[in-house]
């Protein structure tokens, strides 16, 4: 340590301010390291620091350990905490041209005392300066100060309008060009940052729109046309009931087995409007999510021997081969028989559509475990591959095969959606499998009691 020679910091003219701003970013160093001395990184990075600033230093823990000390000053191990550190330039020791004071080192939460730094420091160092440079110096700086300031908030604004302002404008006009309808324009941002993100989201909201209208055009489209064929569906019926009425009426039929025969082709004719209207009604209903399914507590065998019966005239009137079940399981069910009877009628129908005359159809009903299940296959022409994925779909209207397209009757597009609903509502699950030219399977189950 250096000899106490006087009083002489207590002059005036020694300011601790500027020794305050030369050791500062030393303490800086020190309060983010002082718990890593040993380090030879640390050890060095404070020689250069003590070196650049022209001071020599040395560090004491709160006990008075010296941990490290500078090349220029003398050894010491420890130091006495009341007489030889020196807080103020009123006490600072002064040795010639050198002056020491210490510094206590602050660091952590909350902020605690972890050492002192000592230092000696050239007396012109802290000599206070009186020349009229400092005045001069201090307008320079805050010229330098103002013009940065006003570069800076240039820069700013311009990157403000570039990466902010700029895109939110384009943002803007693509809003509003979804607002007009305008789907097409593919929203792109060049950057690779949060509003590229954002850019995306909007790009794939746009698409999604895109998507939707698209649904919306064709759904509204396809009412349309299902409106048009279901009326032109009926009216043929209608119009068909109507004449042979008119034709009884008129008393053209000569015997009672004519008057049954007419009387047979109105009912058939009324079949048909009745399916169209049902086909209507559950449509509605599936609309607004309200598809009317009743099930009951039923034995299955007389059911579907009863519900059955009839299909099988059907099919053979038509031409085609019918093979029925060779056993029907007699297990308790919950069904609704109007809805399940539907349903085998509209996949029955639907074989028709695809099949030939000389082609099979074969109903057969089999117990798995926890449900019955009802296979509906037939020999004909099958589902194009490309239709497969849509069967279920509303309003979709696969291809009938070719040999029976003359004499088929056009769909609405209902049918098997319908099918679909309707199973669903009992809690079964239906399905298909089919191979183009080889023919259709349809499958659906329905839970045991």
């Amino acid at each position: 340590m250096y000899i106490d020679t006087g009083d002489s910091a207590s002059d005036p003219k020694y300011v601790i301010n500027q020794v305050r701003i030369t050791v500062n970013p030393i303490m800086l160093y020190l309060e983010q390291h002082a718990d890593k001395l040993d380090d030879a990184g640390v050890r060095e990075q404070l020689n250069t620091l003590t070196q650049a600033n022209h001071v020599e230093m040395m560090y004491t823990n709160p006990a008075g350990t010296v941990s490290f000390q500078t090349a220029g000053l003398p050894p010491i191990q420890k130091i006495d905490l009341h007489t030889d550190l020196h807080y103020d330039m009123h006490s600072a020791l002064q040795a010639g041209e050198y002056f020491e004071i210490a510094f206590p080192v602050i660091s952590g939460t909350p902020p605690t005392q972890i050492g002192n730094a000592i230092f000696t420091v050239p007396e012109n160092i802290i000599l206070e300066q009186n020349t009229n440079t400092i005045p001069l110096l201090l307008f320079l700086a805050a010229i330098l100060l103002s013009l940065s300031l006003v570069v800076l908030f240039n820069s700013i604004k311009r990157k403000m309008e570039l990466h902010l302002i700029s895109p939110v404008q384009t943002l803007k006009q693509h809003a509003e060009a979804i607002l007009k309808g305008n789907y097409e324009q593919q929203i792109q941002y060049a950057r690779m940052d949060e509003l590229d993100e954002l850019f995306g989201m909007f790009d794939l909201m746009r698409e999604e729109i895109k998507h939707l209208n698209i649904q919306r055009i064709k759904q509204e489209q396809a009412q349309k046309e299902l409106i048009s064929n279901i009326s032109h569906d009926l009216k043929t019926p209608i119009t068909t009931v109507k004449a042979y009425i008119d034709a009884i009426l008129e008393g053209i039929c000569p015997d009672p087995e004519t008057m049954l025969e007419y009387v047979e082709v109105m009912r058939t004719n009324t079949d048909k409007i009745a399916r169209l209207v049902d086909d209507l009604l559950i449509h509605a209903l599936q609309e607004l999510g309200q598809i009317s399914v009743d099930p009951r507590e039923q034995y299955s065998q007389e059911l579907l021997q009863h519900m059955l019966k009839p299909i099988g005239h059907y099919v053979r009137s038509n031409g085609l081969v019918y093979v029925e079940p060779e056993n029907i399981p007699n297990v308790l069910i919950n069904i609704d028989t109007v809805r399940i009877e539907q349903v085998i009628s509209n996949l029955v129908s639907n074989a028709l559509k695809h099949t030939a005359p000389g082609d099979t159809i074969m109903i057969k009903a089999e117990l798995e475990t926890g449900h019955l299940k009802i296979t509906i296959a037939d020999t004909g022409k099958g589902i194009r591959p490309q239709d497969m994925p849509f069967i279920f779909e509303r309003y979709f209207k696969g291809q009938a095969s070719t040999a029976y397209r003359e004499h088929a009757l056009e769909g609405s597009g209902l049918g098997l959606s319908i099918c679909k609903t309707i199973i669903e509502a009992h809690g079964g699950q239906i399905s298909f499998t089919s191979k183009e030219g080889q023919g259709t399977t349809f499958h659906f189950t329905l839970p045991n009691c």
